[in-house]
């Protein structure tokens, strides 16, 4: 007797229960059903033996779009679940994309990104003949303002993947997989996430700016009073355009900093990258990981500028542990706020505002 009559044998059995004993997934009132649709534990032998089969006698069976087929052929590949509009909501128990593509995919936008940039930067270059005028631009906050928006990628890659995990991959549906979303939210519940945003916000300028003060006396202690006012009188990108600034570039820049770059970078970071990596390596490590990603990529020109070696030690440990709890804070709020980003987006994006305000303001009194 092949597997094919075994199956249609065990077809006519009746079952005990309306619901999966393992999962609780309703059994669709089919013929010849065996697997569960959701968790894929046999249904045959429980219904028969009473108690769990073994692992080998479980399968992953992927989406329910066959149904309505008079059996479920299994393969050795498992197939991908994809997720309805219902379960859009309530992702805390869904397996998504795993570690491999959460990071892959964050660093091909990343790449993409700065390409697009490079070629922005390019174009600019042949269409002005006065490279003088060109490389002041280049460090003017209006460059970056204009250049803000490149990052509109960071949003389009991911939301390009996560269609495949969608029974439904509609634009509305994708950004509701990656956290970017109002659904389920009424005017009270939206009012509460924008406060609770602009509250992190403070909290995370508070917190940055404390990691920073202790970060200058440890490094001050260890390297020595001379060196780092050395340091400390390195020009960087964020001086140069602060010292060009106006009040309408710093207004205009604070606004791209909550509607482009904190929107954005929460997308891709936390409600893809932290999303994905939770999934396959624990909330914890997944936090942690991103805080590492986030940090790293965020530091990236000191390593393209790196000057002494010196310096090179003492901006990456000066840089990197206010980014890194930052970034921490921000992963522990997409988790409380049940992976939803409005409030996040808020905090990140107002915490860089206010970052920038204070820092023109302390630059014009100095």
């Amino acid at each position: 007797m092949n597997e094919n009559e075994n199956l249609d044998d065990s077809a006519n059995t009746e079952f005990k229960w309306l619901y999966c004993p393992i999962c609780g997934t309703k059994i669709p009132q089919i013929k010849n059903i065996i697997y569960c649709i959701k968790c894929g534990v046999d249904l045959q032998y429980i219904n028969t033996h009473m108690r769990m089969p073994s692992r080998k006698n479980t399968h992953y069976l992927g989406p329910t779009e066959g149904l309505s087929q008079q059996k479920f052929y299994l393969s050795d590949k498992p197939l991908r679940k994809k997720l309805s509009e219902e379960e859009l909501l309530n992702l805390e128990d869904q397996k998504l994309w795993g570690s491999f593509a959460s990071i892959g995919i964050t660093a091909a936008a990343y790449v993409l990104m700065n390409f697009v940039a490079v070629l922005v930067v390019i174009i600019f270059i042949l269409f002005t003949f006065n490279l003088e005028n060109v490389l002041d631009f280049l460090v003017s906050p209006y460059f970056i303002i204009i250049a803000s928006f490149v990052e509109l990628i960071f949003i389009l890659i991911p939301a390009l993947y996560v269609g495949k995990h969608l029974q439904n991959p509609t634009l509305n549906n994708r950004m509701i997989l990656l956290g970017f979303t109002k659904k389920g939210f009424d005017k009270t519940k939206l009012i509460k996430e924008i406060l609770i945003g602009l509250g992190f916000a403070v909290l995370g300028v508070a917190l940055v700016l404390s990691i920073s003060f202790l970060m200058g006396i440890i490094l001050n202690l260890i390297f020595g009073y001379e060196i780092m006012q050395d340091f400390y009188g390195t020009s960087g990108e964020v001086d140069s355009m602060i010292a060009s600034a106006d009040i309408l570039s710093i207004f205009l820049l604070s606004v791209i900093m909550i509607l482009i770059i904190g929107t954005t970078e929460e997308v891709l970071f936390r409600g893809f990258l932290q999303k994905g990596l939770v999934r396959s390596l624990g909330k914890s490590w997944g936090i942690v990981v991103t805080a590492l990603i986030f940090s790293s990529i965020h530091l990236i020109g000191i390593f393209l500028s790196p000057g002494s070696p010196l310096i090179f030690i003492i901006s990456l440990l000066f840089n990197f542990f206010p980014f890194f709890a930052i970034s921490l804070l921000l992963g522990l709020l997409f988790n409380w706020r049940k992976e939803n980003l409005i409030a996040v987006m808020i905090t990140h994006g107002v915490y860089d505002a206010i970052t920038i305000i204070l820092a023109f303001i302390v630059f014009n009194l100095i």
